[in-house]
């Protein structure tokens, strides 16, 4: 699956290494860490880092999640450039 962002095709592994990206961008300015963060969530650290690389495939509700517990706006986190 392929999606078109200004005439350009980004794949789906593409697209959540962006996202990723985003959630790491947000949660350094936040001044957590990946532990700190983690903790705030309850879930595991290499959670965490499997998000931020990309790895996961996150539904929208979990990205929802992610915006309030970082407390932003979602579309910070799903902007793709």
């Amino acid at each position: 699956m392929s999606i078109i962002i200004d005439n350009n095709f980004m794949d789906k592994k593409n697209v959540l290494k962006q996202i990723g990206k985003n959630i790491q961008k947000v949660r350094i300015e936040k001044g957590y860490t990946q532990e700190s963060f983690s903790e705030l969530m309850g879930v595991s650290w290499s959670y965490v880092a499997k998000i931020e690389s990309g790895i996961l495939n996150l539904s929208v509700g979990k990205i929802t999640e992610l915006a309030n517990y970082l407390k932003t706006d979602i579309n910070t986190l799903l902007k793709i450039k």
